[in-house]
């Protein structure tokens, strides 16, 4: 868990600098994290977005209990036009087996494969009808590491909508498909988040989310976390969760998102 600390440090650091170094003349920003759904608005054409952060996951069936220590989540996102972004993200990962209170010393370590996407504007909230984007991304089965690196390229595609309840809550929904992993087979996705707004700063939000396999049984979980926004351009959060059926016990995670504006 000490290397979770470096984002600790790190995101110190950020919030120094961005008191004194930033002015708060742009929307704050929108990001993508804690939560499992997407945004349904891109960053903007020339803004450069960072979000990381950390994470533990366990779960212990039959005296075996898995836990992954998560310790860079990172996701990159640039704008290269108003309406489409790139994306590029990478996870580093820690998994450690306990048997019967037995820790095993066959620890496995190293990069999951790669997220190389894009997002693209679709259209913008008109009454009762949502915002829209649409994003894709795949994953690469060369660029993770031989602890993590699955049988098949991964692919996923998803529309992400969303609505503005009033002025402190709105609605965010996914739904699409993805492949890949050790499974050829394909699996629909979902999320449901629900945000709220306690303060310009603070908010929340709680969120339902999973997955439908072709030939297997569905996976659900839920999820719920807090937001500061230090300024504009640097948000910090909080989150944790677990699953609805079987296959997690305990999700906690924390991390920051910040922005790079473009040059006028």
């Amino acid at each position: 868990m000490n290397k979770i600390n470096y984002t600790l440090i790190f995101a110190t650091l950020l919030i120094s600098f961005s008191a004194v170094a930033q002015n708060d003349t742009l929307d704050p920003l929108v990001t993508d994290r804690p939560d499992a759904t997407e945004a349904s608005s891109t960053v903007g054409k020339g803004v450069l977005q960072f979000e990381t952060g950390g994470l533990y996951e366990s779960f212990e069936a039959n005296n075996v209990k898995s836990e992954d220590y998560t310790f860079n989540t990172m996701l990159v996102r640039y704008g290269i036009l108003d309406n489409l972004e790139l994306r590029l993200g990478w996870d580093f990962v820690e998994g450690v087996t306990t048997i019967n209170n037995n820790k095993l010393n066959n620890v496995t370590s190293g990069l999951s494969p790669l997220l190389v996407g894009m997002k693209l504007d679709i259209a913008e909230e008109n009454g009762c009808m949502p915002e829209i984007a649409l994003i894709g991304h795949v994953f690469p089965v060369f660029s993770a590491s031989a602890d993590y690196r699955p049988e098949y390229t991964g692919v996923d595609f998803r529309l992400s909508l969303s609505h503005t309840l009033n002025e402190k809550s709105s609605l965010g929904y996914n739904v699409g498909a993805q492949w890949g992993d050790d499974s050829p087979e394909a699996a629909a996705i979902y999320t449901v988040a629900y945000g709220y707004s306690f303060t310009e700063k603070f908010g929340m939000y709680a969120e339902v989310y999973g997955d439908l396999p072709e030939d297997n049984s569905a996976n659900h979980f839920w999820d719920a976390g807090i937001t500061y926004l230090v300024n504009n351009d640097l948000q910090l959060d909080a989150y944790v969760g677990t699953s609805i059926t079987e296959g997690q016990d305990l999700l906690l995670g924390l991390g920051f998102s910040y922005r790079v504006r473009k040059n006028n």
